[in-house]
């Protein structure tokens, strides 16, 4: 029996395996770099003058409107609750304190205060 007729179809791609040697490298790929983000956060829970719901507050960000809300959708999209900017912080619905700082960390935030 010819070759041909033991393969299940032709591949046309299965004489450059034997070129493989030849190709020419890719661009050499950069090392991760962390985001590089505000210098501190401060995180506190917030209640009065809201109904008796709690609200965790992340202020001191430093960021100017259009980077606070980006981190607005990030941060909501992470923790799967509401949230909304007000006079340059960021208001998220629930008791977010424990969950909160690793992903301010991974976002590039080199000090966290829980407060």
């Amino acid at each position: 029996m010819p070759d041909d007729e033991k393969k299940p179809f032709h591949n046309p791609f299965g004489a450059l395996k034997d070129k493989l040697g030849e190709l020419p490298r890719g661009p050499e790929a950069k090392p991760a770099v962390a985001p590089k983000g505000p210098a501190r956060a401060v995180v506190r829970l917030e209640r009065k003058g809201r109904g008796g719901k709690e609200v965790t507050v992340v202020e001191q960000l430093g960021l100017g409107p259009r980077e606070l809300g980006e981190w607005l959708s990030a941060l909501k999209g992470a923790l799967g609750c509401g949230g909304v900017n007000e006079e340059g912080s960021i208001v998220l619905q629930g008791d977010q304190r424990k969950r909160l700082p690793k992903i301010l960390e991974a976002r590039g935030v080199r000090r966290v205060t829980v407060g």
